[in-house]
């Protein structure tokens, strides 16, 4: 059975514009990266049970990048969003709190990279979308 990892951080804004900017490939391409010499190119989203969705991931030196692309399998509007890519599972859970909305992922770690550089990188790519949202 492969490890799961756990990343959240809290959002002060009202659930509408979090999950607007979860899922608007707009803002995707605005907060999708977990380091500053990283950034997303294009993104798109079907945001539907059997819809696609796929952001490109590079460099910005150009040397490197990756489609993060996967299927929506269940969606529940300002709540819930699971899907697969490959042969991983993603839940992403949007928790109201008393300050905002607490947005936690739940996901299959990988077997090329250490369960912390793991967490770190997609904990970044968080923070980067709370700033992004709260900034906005």
């Amino acid at each position: 059975m492969a490890n799961t990892i756990i990343v959240e951080t809290t959002v002060a804004a009202p659930i509408e514009k979090v999950w607007s900017a979860w899922n608007n490939p707009d803002d995707i391409t605005k907060w999708n990266s977990a380091s500053e010499d990283w950034h997303t190119t294009k993104s798109s989203v079907d945001l539907r049970v059997g819809g696609a969705f796929s952001s490109r991931m590079e460099s910005k030196d150009g040397s490197m990048g990756f489609d993060f692309a996967g299927t929506y399998t269940k969606v529940v509007e300002h709540q819930l969003i699971e899907s697969l890519f490959g042969d991983r599972t993603l839940v992403v859970e949007f928790i109201p709190v008393p300050d905002g909305v607490t947005v936690r992922e739940t996901f299959d770690a990988e077997t090329v990279y250490s369960i912390d550089q793991q967490r770190d990188g997609w904990q970044s790519i968080l923070n980067n979308f709370k700033k992004h949202v709260e900034s906005h």
